[in-house]
């Protein structure tokens, strides 16, 4: 029988270790035509949008889709994982937890290809849900000594900072300013909502691994054409998906000051067909924009393990 699997069951089985791997993976399957993958398709009402990411890994048996409303009450998401083999239905999955915890684990795998292997400092733009996966991955590739984190709001600033130094051991402390994240820092993250761009190239040092994990969509911008022009490589989750609403990118790739030809899928990084970083010097840069594989990836590992230990709940249909 299918399996639903609730926000809590996932809670008790993800753990970043487990995202790490499932991304890279699905990514690395990607590169080598051994998974398939949609770019994201939204419907847009005044009052709610909906927006479904679709794909497939054969290998694993699995093909399937996440589907997620935003609305001004809040963003209720859902993946639905089938047999590619039969199309029966192998498991819903509530996936707010599964998605921050991915989101997190991609630019944890780009780091992990990207950054400098004696990166010690990250300065993070964002104090929110996304911004504690986006931590705890940089902190399980690279052994960080301390994690700068900007936000707006200082009252919450300084909550999440205690919380995520509690939660991870470092030393994860509130900035006063953008500039503070950025100067001195050898990764720097953007998970923010941003319609701007966050801060000035100049800041950057030389050398410096860039994940934007906040632009995804027209509408948003963290990092200015200053910033993409001292990038020696910008990598993306995927080409496709890149073309069609990274939002730091498109200007660029309109004025012809960026190509498509440029841009640098992670899969082909992972399996040795593009290189990433060629000196300790370069500013390398990872747009994060989320893809279905990401998603399914993680989804196959949960209701496996959600099988072994007995949890979720056996759905009366679509088995």
């Amino acid at each position: 029988m299918a399996l639903f699997l609730s926000e809590n069951d996932v809670e008790q089985l993800l753990t970043m270790p487990l995202a790490l791997e499932a991304v890279e993976a699905a990514h690395r399957d990607l590169s080598i035509g051994q998974a398939f993958d949609e770019p994201r398709q939204r419907t847009r009402l005044p009052q709610t949008t909906l927006h479904i990411l679709q794909g497939a890994l054969p290998q694993l048996d699995a093909i399937g889709y996440k589907a997620y409303t935003s609305n001004r009450s809040g963003v209720r998401f859902l993946v639905y994982l089938y047999r590619a083999s039969s199309g029966s239905l192998r498991a819903v999955i509530e996936a707010d937890r599964l998605g921050m915890m991915r989101t997190g684990a991609a630019s944890g795998v780009a780091t992990r290809w990207l950054a400098r292997p004696d990166a010690r400092v990250a300065g993070v733009f964002g104090a929110g849900w996304q911004a504690e996966g986006h931590i705890e991955a940089l902190a399980a590739v690279r052994p960080l000594q301390r994690v700068k984190v900007y936000a707006r709001h200082a009252e919450r600033l300084a909550a999440f900072c205690t919380k995520m130094s509690e939660r991870l051991g470092l030393e994860v402390v509130p900035a006063t300013s953008p500039e503070e994240v950025v100067r001195g820092s050898d990764i720097v993250s953007t998970v923010s909502t941003a319609a701007t761009p966050l801060f000035d190239a100049q800041w950057l040092s030389p050398g410096t691994h860039v994940n934007a994990a906040g632009s995804n969509s027209l509408i948003r911008r963290e990092l200015g054409e200053d910033v993409l022009k001292r990038c020696s490589s910008i990598v993306v989750d995927s080409v496709e998906t890149a073309l069609r609403e990274a939002g730091d990118l498109l200007p660029l790739l309109e004025k012809g000051r960026l190509h498509a030809r440029e841009l640098i899928e992670l899969g082909d990084v992972i399996v040795g067909r593009r290189v990433g970083r060629s000196t300790a010097d370069e500013i390398t840069l990872f747009e994060s924009q989320g893809m279905a594989v990401q998603d399914l990836a993680v989804a196959v590992r949960l209701e496996g393990l959600a099988r072994q230990r007995g949890l979720g709940v056996e759905l009366p249909y679509g088995g």
